[in-house]
């Protein structure tokens, strides 16, 4: 579904300094594969999301979903960001139509599929109320529909439940997965929580810190449906560990690419 190879992405900043944020990344996510993404913060996890999103180009590297090139935003490729971003003055209906409505697409043609997606993420009988009179975990249960609504190939999630608290957030990982379950979208998730990447995923890609490179594949081979109870086994604390210690590697590996530049100058 996805292939990625050799992606990099550099910032100029307004002092005209260069910023290298991701440098050869290369990966391949299967057809309805879940697969999250973990790193140090600033190791370039959401600028590798928005490059998939084709919110914003690569300056190195190509990036090929279902064997096209990613030039731009696509009806084929939904977002779930960081905030549920609901527009206050309009319905959660109204909110998870407006990516249809702002393609062209008339209302009347997917209303059918919003309601029967609100009602999947428990959210029938709410259509008509405001994002200011829905809890938190509920505006983002909302702002996956959106996502879905438009039916994409492909499904990009942005630390979506890291402001909320840890009960939510539990209770939100099993209710992807019970979608994803329904759906069967490939799902590609960044997170900073390791063991909700090991919860969630059939194999996680850890990334270094600045500039940010794919250090390891994990696949995570856990039961499924996953349960939380899981989360307190050896096999659960295992792959988390390994994660782990992956992490570290690629902390290693760049302190002693920076020694060795320091020597060289």
């Amino acid at each position: 579904m996805i292939e990625a190879r050799g992606l990099g992405k550099t910032y100029e900043t307004l002092e005209h300094r260069s910023v290298h944020a991701l440098s050869d990344a290369s990966f391949t996510v299967r057809d309805g594969e879940f697969v999250s993404i973990v790193g140090p913060s600033g190791c370039g996890k959401s600028t590798l999301l928005k490059i998939m999103a084709g919110l914003l180009p690569s300056t190195a590297g190509t990036l090929h979903l279902a064997g096209r090139t990613v030039t731009g935003p696509s009806p084929e490729i939904g977002v779930v960001f960081q905030r549920p971003l609901l527009l206050p003055w309009r319905t959660i209906l109204q909110n998870v139509l407006f990516p249809a409505e702002i393609r062209g697409v008339p209302p009347s043609h997917i209303r059918d599929r919003a309601s029967s997606l609100l009602d999947l993420v428990g959210l029938g009988g709410v259509e008509s109320r405001y994002p200011h009179e829905l809890s938190g975990g509920m505006q983002q249960r909302a702002a996956i529909v959106r996502a879905l609504v438009q039916d994409p190939t492909l499904l990009l999630m942005d630390e979506p439940f890291g402001a909320l608290d840890a009960l939510t957030r539990e209770r939100m990982n099993v209710e992807t997965l019970r979608i994803w379950d329904a759906q069967r979208k490939t799902v590609v998730f960044v997170t900073h929580s390791i063991g909700e990447a090991v919860f969630l995923s059939d194999r996680v890609l850890v990334m270094t810190p600045q500039p940010g490179r794919i250090a390891r594949v994990v696949a995570i081979d856990l039961a499924r449906p996953r349960t939380l109870s899981m989360m307190g086994s050896a096999a659960f604390a295992a792959h988390a560990g390994l994660i782990r210690e992956h992490l570290d590697i690629g902390r290693d590996l760049d302190i002693k690419k920076d020694l060795v530049s320091g020597m060289s100058r």
